[in-house]
């Protein structure tokens, strides 16, 4: 089954992405998602929301754009792509796995706020040291994507961002917890007749590099494909 993913494009070591999934399967098609291409979304079995710069605050109704760790610059057309490229998935019922920047865009799209700023909120730094992704544990709640992905209550993570998700979103649950109550991945409160959605606020496609044989990174990507290929199954299915 040939199948077509489509990753939205961003600053931040784009080629990462498509080389995690090509790695999965090479016959696999990568489309990279941007709003001059946004046609491509048609052509898309599952799409992956990539990281990248902050979010611009006015998406979810803050008028704050200087904090620690804001960017010099926003992407605001990057911004009301994706959010459209979410809904899209949604309307389509096609499945989402949303890293670190894209998990925080799909709380935004729901109608969650962000923690502009960890550090300056008193949590830890979960930023890079160095120039080297960070590292530390996370909970991983039982009956969860994640808990099922790894058959274990703990796991640990790489670490690349300042934000955080704020109020989470009424759709979702998190699914996985850092040590001081950050969220680290999300997935539907209820998903009856709903998309696959898994987001994660580590970075799954380069984690092999740090932990091997880790399956909070080559088993999400397993279990992201899995699912992608379920639902181009059902959907041939029901054309016959």
């Amino acid at each position: 089954m040939h199948l077509v993913i489509g990753i939205t494009d961003t600053e931040a070591y784009y080629h990462n992405y498509p080389l995690w999934i090509e790695a999965a399967d090479p016959a696999i098609t990568i489309l990279t998602l941007r709003p001059d291409h946004e046609q491509d979304l048609e052509k898309c079995d599952g799409i992956i929301l990539s990281g990248g710069v902050d979010t611009h605050p006015r998406f979810y109704g803050s008028t704050v754009l200087s904090y620690p760790n804001a960017p010099a610059q926003f992407h605001e057309q990057r911004d009301a792509f994706e959010l459209g490229v979410f809904r899209f998935a949604c309307q389509q019922n096609l499945p989402v796995l949303a890293i670190c920047r894209g998990m925080q865009l799909v709380n935004i799209a729901l109608g969650g706020d962000m923690v502009q700023d960890l550090e300056a909120a008193g949590k830890h730094n979960h930023r890079k040291i160095n120039g080297q992704d960070g590292i530390h544990p996370v909970a991983l709640m039982p009956g969860g994507l994640l808990h099922r992905i790894c058959q274990s209550e703990m796991g640990t993570v790489n670490s690349a961002h300042h934000q955080g998700l704020g109020n989470i979103a009424r759709e979702l649950w998190v699914n996985a917890w850092s040590a001081e109550g950050v969220a680290e991945g999300i997935e539907w409160k209820d998903k009856t007749n709903q998309n696959f959605l898994l987001g994660v606020q580590w970075h799954p496609e380069r984690l092999e590099q740090s932990i091997p044989g880790n399956l909070l990174g080559n088993g999400i990507r397993a279990a992201f494909l899995e699912a992608v290929r379920k639902h181009k199954n059902d959907i041939t299915t029901l054309a016959i």
